[in-house]
C-alpha cells in the first residue's frame, strides 16, 4: 500500500474513541447530487479545524507531461499580469519517497503526524517513538514495494507536471499565476513551498489540494499544517487565501473519468458485459463515525455522478464500489476492494475494469497494488479479462477543469486573522530534559508492545 495516500494507515489505531481533535465545519462542505462547475471552496480564514463534520447521507499508466494544445499568454504579456496580481497556487499532496532510501524517513514522517496515528491526548508522547518503531520495522516490506514500480515514486514527478499544465491552462485563460507543490510527507515540504511563496510576494492564493474528495487525514491534515503556518507568520496571514476543498462533484472532472472509463471499455470483447469496479482509498470507521469525516458520502455521491454521466452515453453496465489499502485491526470502510474481488470471481463476472476512483496521479497503489496484487488476486479468483483506467495525470479536460476551479475560487479569497502575540509553550527538552528523554524510552517500549499484540500492524506494505 503507498506511502502516499494509502497511509491514513494507522491512523485506525485509537486507544480511545476521544473525538478527533482535527475536523472541518459542516456548513464548509457542501455537497452536490447533480453536475456542476462550482468549487466547493471557502476562504482560509472561515475555515474552521476545531468543529466536527456532521454526515450527510447523499444519493494510463504512463507518467503526464504539459500538453502541447495550450497557447500561453506571450513573456510580456504573462510577466505584467504577474507583477500586477502575483497569483498563486499551491497544490497540495502528500508525496511519495523518491529513492529506496528515502522509504524510511518518508514512512516517519507519515505516522508522525497526528491525523495519521490518532492518539488521545494522554498518550500523544508516544507519536514520535511509534513513528520511529513502526517506520523501521515496515520500512523493508515497503522498500519491496518501490522496488517492484521502478525504485521510487513517481507522485513528485507527476504532480509537478500537472503544476507546469495548470499554470499554461491559467495562462490560456488570461490568469498568470505561480504555481507551486507542497507535499506532506516529502520534499517539496510544505514548509519549503510556503517559505517559496513568501520570497516571491504572492499577492494572493489559491490552495487546490490534488484530492477528489475531502478526507480529515489527506487535505484536512495538509490544510492544518498550512494553516499553522500562515497564522505563525505576520506577512503570510495579511495573503487572501481561498481553498478549494473539494471538487468531485465538478462537471469537467466527472466527464473527464467518464471519458477514460469508455475508452477503457472499448479495449473488451464485450464492453457491455464488463463490470466496473471502482477502488477507493480506505479510511478508518472511527473517521467517519466520530470524526464526522465526509469522505464516504463524498466518495458514493463521486460514483453515482459517474455513473449518471455514463448512462447518459448510452453505458450501462453493473457498477460496484469497494475500498482498499486497509491496515491495522480496526474496522475500515467496507466493502473490502480484495473480499469483493473474490465473491466477483465466485459470482462468475468474467470481464472487470478497475477504476483508481480516489487518485488523480499513478503511483504505488495504482502500480503496485491495483496492477499487481489486486489483478493476480482477480485472476486467481476467476476473473478472465481484467483491464484498469489510468489515472487522470496531465488529461487535457482534466487540468482546463482545474483551472476553471482556481478562477471561480480567486474571487472568496480573504485575508487571516492575523497571528495573536500568545507565547508559545517551552520545547519539553529543554524544560524537563531527563524526563522528555524518560518518556521516549517509555514511549518506545510501549509502542513496541502495541506492535507485539497487534502484529498486523507490521504485515501490510505501505
Amino acid at each position: 500500500m503507498d506511502a502516499a495516500m494509502s497511509s491514513t494507515a494507522l491512523s485506525g489505531l485509537n486507544i480511545s474513541k476521544s473525538r478527533h481533535d482535527v475536523s472541518v465545519h459542516a456548513s464548509e462542505l457542501p455537497h452536490r447530487s447533480s453536475l456542476s462547475s462550482g468549487t466547493t471552496g471557502r476562504t482560509f480564514q472561515k475555515l474552521q479545524l476545531d468543529t466536527p463534520v456532521q454526515s450527510r447521507n447523499l444519493v494510463g499508466k504512463t507518467l503526464c507531461s504539459a500538453e502541447a494544445w495550450i497557447q500561453p499568454l506571450s513573456a510580456t504579456e504573462s510577466q505584467l499580469q504577474v507583477e500586477e496580481d502575483k497569483v498563486g497556487v499551491l497544490l497540495l499532496n502528500l508525496g511519495g519517497p523518491e529513492t529506496l532510501h528515502d522509504v524510511q524517513p518518508f514512512l516517519y514522517n507519515l505516522f508522525a503526524d497526528p491525523d495519521i496515528i490518532r492518539l488521545p491526548r494522554l498518550f500523544r508522547f508516544l507519536q514520535r517513538p511509534l513513528a520511529r518503531l513502526i517506520s523501521t520495522l515496515r520500512a523493508p516490506k515497503s522498500k519491496e514495494g518501490y522496488a517492484s514500480i521502478g525504485g521510487g515514486s513517481p507522485l513528485r514527478k507527476i504532480t509537478d507536471e500537472q503544476a507546469d499544465a495548470l499554470k499554461m491552462a491559467l495562462e490560456t485563460k488570461k490568469v498568470a499565476a505561480n504555481v507551486y507543490v507542497a507535499m506532506r510527507y516529502w520534499h517539496p515540504f510544505t514548509e519549503e513551498a510556503v517559505q517559496q511563496i513568501k520570497r516571491d510576494k504572492i499577492k494572493k492564493l489559491v490552495v487546490l489540494p490534488l484530492y477528489p474528495q475531502y478526507s480529515i487525514s489527506t487535505t484536512g491534515s495538509s490544510v492544518r499544517v498550512l494553516q499553522d503556518l500562515f497564522r505563525e507568520d505576520k506577512i503570510l496571514s495579511r495573503i487572501p487565501v481561498a481553498i478549494i476543498q473539494s471538487w468531485y462533484q465538478r462537471a469537467g472532472y466527472v466527464k473527464s473519468m467518464a471519458d477514460l472509463i469508455e475508452k477503457e471499455l472499448q479495449t473488451f470483447g464485450s464492453p457491455e458485459e464488463v463490470m466496473i469496479f471502482f477502488s477507493a482509498h480506505g479510511v478508518p470507521v472511527t473517521y467517519v463515525r466520530d470524526a464526522g469525516d465526509p469522505y464516504k458520502d463524498q466518495m458514493e455521491d463521486c460514483i453515482y455522478l459517474i455513473m449518471q454521466e455514463l448512462k447518459a452515453r448510452g453505458i450501462n453496465n453493473d457498477h460496484k464500489l469497494a475500498y482498499q489499502s486497509r491496515v491495522g485491526p480496526v474496522q475500515w470502510l467496507k466493502p473490502y476492494t480484495d473480499e469483493v474481488l473474490v465473491d466477483l470471481g465466485k459470482q462468475g463476472v468474467k470481464s472487470l475494469l478497475a477504476v483508481p476512483v480516489s487518485f488523480v496521479s499513478e503511483h504505488i497503489e495504482t502500480l503496485e497494488e491495483i496492477d499487481m496484487e489486486y489483478k493476480e488476486l482477480a485472476l486467481e479468483s476467476g476473473i478472465e479479462n481484467w483491464g484498469r483506467v489510468p489515472a487522470l495525470g496531465c488529461t487535457d479536460t482534466f487540468i482546463t477543469d482545474l483551472a476553471d476551479a482556481v478562477i471561480e475560487a480567486l474571487p472568496s479569497a480573504a485575508a487571516m486573522t492575523p497571528p495573536s502575540t500568545t507565547v508559545s509553550a517551552p520545547n519539553s527538552f529543554n524544560q524537563n530534559p531527563v524526563g522528555y528523554a524518560m518518556k521516549m524510552v517509555l514511549g518506545s517500549f510501549l509502542a513496541f508492545i502495541i506492535l507485539l499484540l497487534f502484529p498486523a500492524f507490521k504485515n501490510q506494505s505501505v
